[in-house]
């Protein structure tokens, strides 16, 4: 009989937040235990449900949403983001910029697949959403990660990017709001990203999921605002996360910059899009009613709001545990605490995570998995209630007092 193997085009390619450790989490459960699981970004099982007028929506549209939209995806919805950015100031995305897809996930692979050729490098933040550097590989490209300094609040370090730029590079990451750090990248920073994606004659993906989750005084700007007509930029950005529908696979992308320099790139993200026939076309008749109604991440954000209450709860409980200490996110929905290697001699995060897993039936993510370069930090999500994350990271501070390291 045959012996079937994966494409060895896969052996590069990670995605550890649903990898081993997951699959442990699922057996446990099959097993009966209850686990509490901090370790993926999704609102709906923690009680946050999609705002009302987008299910009506959605209803409504379903007798005529049978059939293939055009690849890019039906005329409204695009209308809607189009305007969405001119409301932010950007004016030179038209209705035929845009794409929508499958959530941001797929529109991201498309867009790296229609670019690299084998061995063109894309610089990407460490720590990063594993996505990227996952497409990056599958496309054949080498991902080369670029240093976020904890310490200022995990903000690039633009000497760093610049130094690992190299004839092969062709485009830069931007992931701001951030996942995992939950750093917000102030204008001053984008402005020099985008002085060097110029100088250097490179794309800047913008990953800007999280735009609307912001806390405090943080402010979010997007990256298409600075780079004008002079640096190619394409902007991905969805319902997924502000308006808590994961599932309906709702994202976009947005093309910005010299498009004209850009034709034949393009021609490779339309064929990619023609071959897809279309995204979800029920889950596209959400965007028009979202992006122009109420905004009710707001209540959730502000004062009294949940995202808020819980995010600083989980960072204040964090800080109070001997050798754990984090970074207060800004924004998005996630906390990369640090274990100081002082006092937790851990080689392996990711057997600390299983061990953890295994005796407190607590689910995280370890920071290798976010392409982190060492074994000291792991990230957990702030979307349960503020008395599941307090039994939550109770159980982890009586974890971390007995753990011997490995």
């Amino acid at each position: 009989m045959a012996n079937f193997k994966q494409s060895t085009k896969l052996h590069n390619v990670l995605y550890d937040i649903r990898g081993p450790i997951l699959q442990a989490a699922q057996q446990m459960e099959a097993e009966g235990h209850r686990i509490l699981k901090l370790n993926i970004g999704n609102p709906a099982p923690f009680g946050f449900e999609a705002p009302d007028a987008i299910l009506v929506d959605m209803i409504r549209h379903l007798p005529n949403a049978q059939g293939y939209s055009d690849s890019r995806g039906i005329f409204s919805a695009r209308t809607a983001v189009s305007q969405y950015y001119q409301t932010r100031g950007i004016q030179n995305i038209h209705v035929d910029d845009i794409y929508l897809g499958n959530g941001v996930s797929e529109l991201i692979t498309m867009s790296l697949m229609a670019l690299l050729e084998d061995g063109d490098e894309v610089l990407i933040p460490t720590p990063d959403y594993p996505l990227w550097t996952a497409s990056v590989s599958l496309a054949g490209g080498r991902p080369v990660h670029y240093l976020t300094d904890e310490e200022s609040g995990w903000q690039p370090d633009l000497d760093d990017m610049e130094s690992k730029i190299t004839p092969r590079t062709k485009g830069i990451v931007v992931i701001n709001p951030n996942n995992p750090t939950g750093a917000v990248y102030p204008e001053e920073t984008l402005k020099k990203i985008v002085a060097l994606a110029e100088k250097h004659g490179l794309v800047i993906f913008a990953d800007e999921i999280y735009e609307k989750i912001l806390y405090e005084d943080a402010v979010h700007v997007n990256l298409a605002g600075l780079t004008g007509d002079d640096v190619l930029c394409l902007t991905f950005s969805g319902l997924s996360k502000a308006y808590r529908v994961c599932g309906y696979r709702a994202g976009w992308m947005a093309i910005s910059g010299p498009k004209k320099d850009a034709a034949d790139y393009l021609e490779g993200i339309n064929l990619l899009a023609n071959m897809r026939l279309c995204a979800n076309v029920p889950a596209q008749h959400a965007i028009q009613t979202a992006l122009g109604g109420y905004q009710s991440i707001n209540d959730l954000i502000l004062p009294g709001g949940r995202l808020l209450e819980q995010r600083n709860k989980a960072h204040d409980l964090l800080n109070a545990i001997p050798g754990v200490s984090t970074q207060q996110a800004r924004g998005a929905l996630y906390l990369f605490p640090k274990l100081d290697p002082e006092v937790y001699h851990i080689r392996d995060d990711e057997k600390f995570v299983l061990d953890l897993l295994r005796e407190q039936k607590i689910l995280v993510s370890h920071g290798r998995a976010f392409n982190w370069v060492r074994p000291d930090h792991f990230r957990m999500v702030t979307l349960p209630n503020v008395k599941d994350i307090e039994e939550a990271i109770g159980r982890m501070a009586d974890f971390l007092s007995r753990y011997p390291g490995n």
